[in-house]
């Protein structure tokens, strides 16, 4: 249990006795009744805005279709998440544990004084009211009164320091499915991104940086760039040079002509393998102690059977749909900036920074984020809109292309693992080590996180397993890669952590020669949640029926984030050792549920993102740059609900090209073969 108050939370809000009641910092109702909700937390496609009013509206007792929602602005004082240290940040899976209790607070903070105004009103007891659907009810004479009405009423009373809240027995929308309040809009393509903002006047820029992380820009020969049509100003920047047009079509062919030259500096010779090196030296040495339970040094000596096994991950790039943009205006006494992030107090402090600007001078607009996964947890990309925005007169917006995108990312760590394990005569762990390098996002990010060498990201998920092992030892070496940075990435440790501990697991199981989900259950008897999920998920999945040949089965379990999630996958290896994921079965049980149809839409992200990362995610570093640059050689799986295949023509010869001729589809898991001639079409087999 982790117990907290949100700054300012009831201090410092504040009934206004104009044509508003605003009790605190995440409620406005006006006098028409209608209810604005300000978001703290942002929006990038998890449900923050669907799940978060839902507790608001809760306790309000508004229905979510009462509700608009509006961009929290940059304000830590009263828009601080508890869970991140107190920084205005959305991430690391903390939104609903922040906002649980305070926002239902929240909530029923304004609710308390609307009926308290409309007993006050009525000259009753306010016990014998009560509100619901934007009303407050008198309950033995039944008269009623909108929340519009009793605004101004409300608006002069105290602000209660103590209110009650609702029984989980009486919730109507917390727990039900709810429809995501910003679908419609996203479907008529009227949600703004931050891609989309778009201010009267603004030019477009797109910019390249020096390929080797903190390399320099020498020189460039601007003359090619100039002539293209629509080119209005290149911008040279100590390590970058930036091409300003009037569309991002001028902009990015003027940055193909231009000729610039770079001084790689002293990163030119770094290398994956070079890292690669430095991580597994560091694992040969004591380290930080994360947990220490037992003898295991003492145990692992006398052991029936000692495994050992070595583990690494590589680079990942986040990728996201929307690429890392920012529209900017610097002027003399202002500098304006409208962004997607997930930090936006930070990035109004990043653009005071590189303005020069006092932070009440800085003004961010926030917006919707097209893909976050940790990336814009960082102001790398403000703070280098800012520097190319100050030599551009009026606003411009800087557009970073794909390959900008991916060779300049942030990155997740580079992970290097290396275990020791001891089994008794049957097979059972009796003694555990794992010790692991990589870097530590954390101490960067947030420096009083990281203590004694340690911090509670890089641990995560290799410390505290549900398994039960009495001697038990994990150990942390902070290895910082020279030239490439860093960020979190989603799932953060755990993204890293639960593939290396559930795949040494696997090996354990084989050294005895036992089913991996039997072999895992022996293990969970005082973890109940975990062998409940585990086996959920393994009769879901039809564990233990034969497969044909070249299909198997794979289980891996884990407890992070509050959540207990266990996960089976039926993959096929086909005979030019292709692989391909038929399959995969959940069970989780993350304790009380907001919305239902988040956590469906989240947990089948998270596979999807998670077989982009092990099947083809990989960025490699030779003489100090980024080999990959798009999606051809970066590639992100994608799971549509209908497939297209070409097959040969229905001559069977292959005579006429694939295109004229029967196409495979697949839709609903029946497949149809269309001929792309004539239309004609017939069901050929039930999809597997």
């Amino acid at each position: 249990m982790i117990g907290f108050v949100l700054p300012n939370f009831i201090a410092g809000g504040r009934a206004l006795a104009a044509d508003k009641l605003q009790p605190n910092a995440f409620i406005r109702i006006a006098r028409d009744g209608s209810v604005t909700l300000i978001m703290p937390y942002v929006e990038m496609g998890q449900g923050t805005y669907t799940s978060v009013p839902m507790l608001i509206a809760e306790e309000l007792e508004v229905a979510l279709d009462q509700v608009r929602l509006e961009h929290a602005a940059a304000d830590e004082k009263h828009f601080a998440n508890p869970l991140l240290g107190g920084i205005q940040g959305t991430g690391g899976s903390t939104t609903i544990r922040a906002t649980w209790e305070p926002m239902r607070k929240a909530g029923a903070a304004a609710r308390t004084m609307l009926i308290t105004a409309a007993a006050t009103q009525w000259g009753v007891d306010p016990a014998s009211c009560y509100a619901t659907n934007g009303e407050v009810i008198h309950r033995s004479s039944g008269r009623r009164s909108s929340y519009g009405l009793l605004v101004d009423r409300a608006a002069t009373l105290p602000i209660p320091e103590k209110v009650s809240l609702k029984e989980p027995r009486d919730f109507k929308l917390i727990g039900t499915p709810a429809k995501r309040l910003d679908t419609a809009a996203k479907v008529t393509g009227a949600t703004v991104y931050g891609i989309d903002a778009r201010p009267a006047g603004v030019k477009i820029a797109t910019l390249a940086q020096c390929p080797v992380f903190g390399g320099k820009l020498k020189e460039v020969d601007e003359t090619a760039a100039m002539a293209v049509n629509g080119v209005r100003q290149i911008v040279r920047l100590d390590d970058a040079v930036a091409v300003i047009g009037d569309h991002m079509g001028a902009a990015k062919k003027g940055l193909v002509a231009l000729k610039a030259q770079w001084d790689a500096g002293r990163h030119s010779d770094v290398s994956s393998e070079a890292i690669l090196r430095e991580l597994k030296n560091a694992t040969g040495k004591p380290a930080a102690i994360a947990q220490s339970v037992g003898d295991v040094d003492q145990v692992l000596g006398k052991a029936s059977k000692r495994l050992e096994a070595t583990y690494q991950v590589p680079f990942l790039a986040h990728a996201a749909m929307e690429p890392m943009n920012c529209t900017v205006e610097v002027r003399r006494d202002a500098c304006e900036v409208w962004v997607g992030t997930q930090v936006c107090a930070r990035a109004q402090a990043a653009a005071a920074q590189a303005s020069g600007l006092p932070l009440d001078q800085v003004t961010v607009h926030n917006h919707f984020i097209g893909g976050g996964f940790g990336r814009r947890l960082e102001i790398d990309g403000i703070t280098r809109a800012v520097q190319i925005a100050m030599h551009v007169k009026g606003l411009v917006k800087v557009i970073w292309t794909r390959e900008e995108d991916i060779q300049h990312d942030m990155y997740r760590p580079y992970w290097f693992d290396r275990f020791s394990a001891g089994l008794n005569a049957q097979g059972r762990p009796i003694a555990w080590h794992h010790r692991f390098a990589g870097s530590s996002i954390l101490a960067r990010w947030l420096p009083p996180a990281f203590q004694n060498g340690l911090d509670p990201d890089s641990t995560d998920g290799a410390i505290h397993l549900a398994y039960e092992i009495p001697n038990f030892k994990v150990e942390y070496a902070r290895v910082e890669p020279a030239g490439v940075p860093t960020a979190f990435w989603r799932s953060v440790g755990p993204s890293h952590n639960v593939f290396a501990v559930e795949s040494f697991m696997d090996e354990l199981a084989a050294a005895a020669r036992q089913d991996p989900i039997a072999y895992r259950s022996a293990l969970l008897e005082k973890a109940p949640r975990a062998k409940r999920v585990l086996e959920l998920a393994a009769e879901k999945a039809g564990w233990g029926h034969r497969l044909p040949e070249g299909i198997g089965r794979g289980v891996s379990l884990q407890f992070v984030f509050g959540t207990y999630m266990a996960q089976v996958a039926e993959v096929e290896v086909r005979a030019d050792s292709q692989v391909r994921v038929r399959r995969v079965v959940c069970a989780l049980d993350c304790g009380s549920i907001v919305n239902p149809d988040t956590i469906n839409a989240q947990v089948e992200g998270a596979i999807i993102f998670g077989l982009s990362a092990a099947l083809f995610g990989k960025i490699t570093v030779k003489d100090g740059k980024v080999e990959q640059g798009n999606f051809h050689d970066y590639r992100v799986l994608i799971a549509p609900r209908t497939q297209m295949r070409s097959l040969r023509c229905c001559a069977g010869d292959g005579s006429r090209p694939p295109e004229i001729g029967w196409q495979e589809q697949v839709s609903n898991r029946r497949v149809l073969l269309r001929h792309n001639g004539c239309g004609g079409e017939r069901l050929r087999k039930r999809h597997p």
